[in-house]
């Protein structure tokens, strides 16, 4: 396959055909495995690295589990106990991983650009999956909403989507603005407080809000953020139960949007800060859902880069 990816670090710049393959990838996936109860010897004798710089239980174990229904032979790398932890160049790390012969590295980094210095320092034939890197790219997850999406309202070009909270600092934020308007999604809306909102110019595509009601007014899907609660103190924020009434996702404002409307969240949630909990596991909600999508999207992921 001439367009077959080598890597995957962001979105950003990635074709519509590409995107609705490693889609169609995953459900078929999805088909093959049972839903994750039955394994595919697809990457049998490959072996996969996380090599996490954050901590993050839930997309390592999402890798971890995408890898395993694969076949593949999973290492995960303790960054707190490692020589990278110690002063070692983060290079000095990678050439080191690679010599072991590894087939690919799911990397999560606080600082952006992370995954891209890997795959130019890389020198042997290893695939960079980008799991999160500072708040410019989190692509699996773009591509996990993205299928959470489809699943529901697959026209695209007729969709209505916000994205609320912080999205200044959010990487989740940037690949699902990435991934929609690749889709054709004709109105992308970001909505949060003024503090937590990034520049227009960074994302001509969509139209920004201040007032959540009006946001939220007749869309097929609200994405809410995880709001970090250390930068309320850090920026001129209310206080949690401010937020909620100006930011959070309650029955009155779900009901401003279109009938039927989406409900997504990366996770993990802050109940009663971005969302109310009956909201959260309500009959609208697709948070449980994403989560089951992130195994497939990411086996998807795997397959494309290291299938033989």
């Amino acid at each position: 396959m001439s367009s077959r990816l080598r890597h995957l670090t962001t979105l950003e710049n990635l074709s519509r055909s590409t995107i609705e393959r490693l889609l169609d990838r995953a459900v078929a996936l999805r088909d093959a495995c049972a839903h994750g109860t039955r394994k595919i010897d697809m990457l049998s004798g490959r072996t996969v690295l996380n090599l996490f710089f954050e901590p993050s239980t839930r997309t390592r174990t999402s890798f971890e589990l995408a890898a395993r229904r694969l076949g593949a032979d999973v290492v995960n790398f303790d960054i707190g106990f490692s020589s990278a932890n110690k002063g070692e160049e983060l290079y000095d790390t990678l050439h080191t991983l690679e010599a072991m012969h590894l087939d690919a590295i799911v990397v999560r980094h606080k600082e952006s650009g992370t995954p891209d210095e890997l795959v130019r320092h890389a020198m042997s034939g290893v695939s960079v999956i980008n799991a999160g890197d500072g708040n410019r790219a989190h692509p699996t997850q773009g591509l996990l909403d993205l299928l959470t999406i489809r699943q529901h309202r697959p026209d695209f070009e007729n969709l209505s989507v916000v994205i609320c909270g912080d999205v200044k600092h959010s990487r989740v934020a940037r690949s699902d603005v990435h991934a929609l308007a690749a889709m054709g999604v004709p109105d992308i809306r970001l909505c949060g407080p003024a503090a937590l909102m990034p520049e227009t110019a960074e994302f001509p595509q969509c139209r920004f809000f201040d007032d959540f009601d009006r946001a939220i007014e007749g869309v097929d899907a609200v994405i809410m953020l995880r709001l970090q609660k250390e930068r309320m103190a850090q920026t001129e924020l209310p206080d949690e139960a401010a937020y909620f009434r100006q930011f959070g996702l309650d029955t009155r404002r779900l009901a401003l949007a279109r009938k039927g409307c989406l409900v997504m969240h990366p996770g993990p949630i802050n109940r009663g800060i971005e969302i109310a909990p009956d909201v959260a596991d309500g009959a609208q909600s697709r948070i449980l859902e994403q989560v089951g999508n992130g195994v497939f999207t990411r086996m998807a992921v795997l397959s494309e880069l290291l299938a033989r």
